[in-house]
């Protein structure tokens, strides 16, 4: 497994195929490893590179003081990109992987060639939800609820969803599982992760692609977040809260003609 240094310490990655570039962002709890459903039929025709958060999968917690937010992930992946040194690529984000890939679409938009955000955070804002994300920052309240929570966002389809529900619900019963958890809802609440006041600046073309039956981020903060961000395009599928897992070919389906806009020379 390939590493680069953060400025909270090693984060692993895989990279995989030729061509333009695709950079896969996972959901809290998650790994990389949500996505091998796509992987290789986008490797076809794209090089893909999927991040292991800190303390996700197989990249090691940070060492010393260390505060998970969805603001510090999104300053990690300028690490990892300004490491690798990469060209302008197509961010394919879930959850906090899309508030990273669209706070970079802002600070760094030379590096965004398009943006696929998937029940993407960062575009909640609002006192319901910023309370909501507050109570589900309280690592006692996440304890008595994150297994159940966890499958009630899934809704497992796939064999591919029954390994990451259960990878994602043996860490939920951890204790630092529930802290990190804990921390990153609780960040959302934070005035640096909403990102709605400033996504009419947004200029990379933007697909968002929602699960209707994802209980963590339901259905009506996608069609919030399509309302915010001018000429980006809505799709809903089926599913919980990574379709990709969950419906693989028809997520592909859905984002084939896009990448082929966002990086023309893909397109075959």
């Amino acid at each position: 497994m390939a590493t680069v240094q953060t400025r909270v310490g090693p984060v692993s990655y895989s990279d995989n195929g030729a061509g333009p570039v695709l950079v896969a962002l996972h959901a809290a709890l998650h790994d990389r490893h949500d996505f091998d459903p796509i992987v290789p039929a986008l490797t076809r025709s794209y090089r893909v590179i999927a991040v292991d958060w800190p303390g996700h999968g197989e990249s090691p917690s940070p060492q010393g003081p260390f505060t998970p937010t969805a603001a510090l992930y999104a300053d990690v992946l300028e690490d990892v990109l300004a490491a690798l040194d990469l060209p302008a690529a197509v961010f394919i984000g879930n959850s906090v992987g899309g508030f990273a890939a669209a706070r970079l679409s802002l600070t760094q938009p030379e590096r965004v060639a398009g943006l696929v955000l998937v029940d993407t955070g960062g575009f909640l804002g609002g006192p319901l939800t910023n309370a909501y994300c507050r109570v589900l920052g309280i690592p006692a309240v996440l304890r008595r609820v994150l297994p159940r929570f966890v499958r009630s966002y899934m809704h497992a389809q796939s064999g591919s969803d029954n390994a990451i529900l259960q990878r994602v619900t043996e860490r939920a019963r951890t204790t630092d599982g529930v802290e990190l958890a804990a921390a990153l809802w609780r960040s959302f609440a934070a005035p640096e992760a909403n990102l709605r006041p400033c996504a009419d600046q947004i200029s990379a073309p933007t697909l968002i692609v929602w699960g209707a039956k994802d209980a963590a981020i339901p259905l009506r903060f996608g069609r919030a977040t399509h309302r915010a961000i001018p000429g980006s395009r809505l799709e809903v599928l089926p599913t919980g809260h990574v379709p990709f897992s969950s419906q693989p070919e028809r997520f592909l389906d859905v984002v084939r003609t896009f990448l082929a806009a966002a990086h023309p020379c893909s397109a075959r």
